[in-house]
């Protein structure tokens, strides 16, 4: 189990990173789809890691990452926006 956290931690860190580079490097759009899906993905395998292992701050902070990226996907569904 301490290895699948870590595991779900590592990644969810790797993809808030790439979703970073990705819209700095402008390859992704920062208000499409697939930035805020990535966005989520992390944010909750750095959540979930976080608490795991009782870092409430950084748990804490993913929560509401991951709360603004479903408003944003659920704001984007609604427009029919889909941006790469």
């Amino acid at each position: 189990m301490d290895l699948l956290l870590a595991v779900a931690g590592w990644l969810g860190a790797a993809l808030l990173l790439a979703g970073y580079a990705l819209v700095s490097s402008s390859r992704l759009s920062g208000d499409g789809t697939a930035y805020q899906l990535i966005n989520l993905a992390g944010s909750l395998g750095l959540m979930i890691n976080s608490a795991y292992n009782a870092a409430w701050p950084s748990a804490g902070l993913n929560l509401v990452w991951a709360a603004i990226g479903v408003v944003a996907l659920v704001k984007l569904a609604r427009i029919g926006t889909v941006k790469k």
